[in-house]
């Protein structure tokens, strides 16, 4: 499905993206629970996503559940991960970290952009009914084998509020 001239996945229609693209940056936007891929400043394509069962306030504290909000960089990749797949945000960085001290708390980590739970990939699309995970962000897992093999190690991260 197309919505302003980017590619929403979901119907299961869209072809997907070619062997050679890469992105060269994400932008997660909670407010509409999307996540988009960049290259060259041109959408590639935008997921639907579910976020944190936390709220949509910005991730403050180690079990908040929330979703951070801040500029990060994909730094790692987990294939054997509990949720199908899973790419590693760079949060927290210093400036989270030392927030989160100055409030004598910790910042958390292991926030993640991955697929669903391992033996549940059945539940497809219906996992966006509702915020479910610990502060990451999810896709379908036909969506995060998309989305790891066009997102490379180091690309920046936006998750807007």
């Amino acid at each position: 499905m197309a919505i302003g001239g980017i590619t929403i996945l979901g119907s299961g229609a869209e072809p997907p993206l070619p062997a050679d693209a890469k992105a060269d940056s994400v932008l997660i936007d909670k407010t509409d629970h999307s996540m988009t891929l960049f290259s060259g400043g041109q959408a590639l394509r935008t997921y639907a996503v579910s976020l944190g069962r936390g709220g949509p306030e910005a991730k403050t504290r180690e079990g908040d559940n929330r979703t951070p909000e801040g500029n990060y960089r994909i730094d790692g990749r987990n294939p054997r991960s509990a949720f199908h797949l899973s790419l590693h945000i760079s949060y927290p960085d210093a400036q989270d970290i030392a927030a989160a001290a100055a409030r004598g708390e910790k910042a958390g980590s292991d926030i993640m952009i991955h697929g669903i739970r391992n033996g549940l990939g059945w539940l497809g699309t219906f996992h966006r009914w509702v915020d479910w995970t610990a502060g990451c962000v999810a896709v379908t897992d036909a969506e995060m084998e998309e989305v790891w093999r066009v997102v490379p190690d180091g690309t920046p991260v936006e998750i807007r509020g």
